[in-house]
């Protein structure tokens, strides 16, 4: 999995939670890395600003086939409270095909680790 973050960090804070052991995302075979060559699942935090929107399709181009893309938190579902403000598309679903959300402000570990096993239950299926 690879991150993609253009928002205030609390949805970062979260993901980084599940590093630690007490969440064990690796344990369900899922691991971080920084580079979009290795993953097969985009987690996208944030919303889409005009002038990033571009940037946001290079890591998705990058990643090999099949790839997944999951918007986790409020703003990367919705476009949040900068939905209809001229600087933002809104939602990574008007930018990428999204193959699940995590809404929250933040959303807790737990529901950020359920979503991304389902996506990537779909991914090996």
């Amino acid at each position: 999995m690879c991150i993609r973050d253009r928002s205030c960090n609390a949805c970062e804070l979260e993901i980084q939670a599940l590093s630690g052991p007490h969440y064990g995302l690796e344990q369900v075979g899922l691991s971080l890395t920084a580079s979009p060559r290795h993953a097969d699942l985009l987690m996208v935090t944030g919303p889409v600003s005009r002038h990033m929107a571009t940037a946001l399709q290079d890591p998705f181009s990058a990643m090999p086939n099949p790839k997944k893309v999951v918007a986790i938190g409020y703003c990367a579902c919705t476009g949040g409270i900068f939905a209809g403000s001229y600087a933002v598309v809104g939602a990574v679903e008007k930018v990428l095909p999204v193959a699940g959300q995590c809404p929250g402000c933040p959303p807790t570990p737990e529901a950020i680790r359920q979503t991304l096993v389902q996506v990537a239950r779909q991914t090996r299926s």
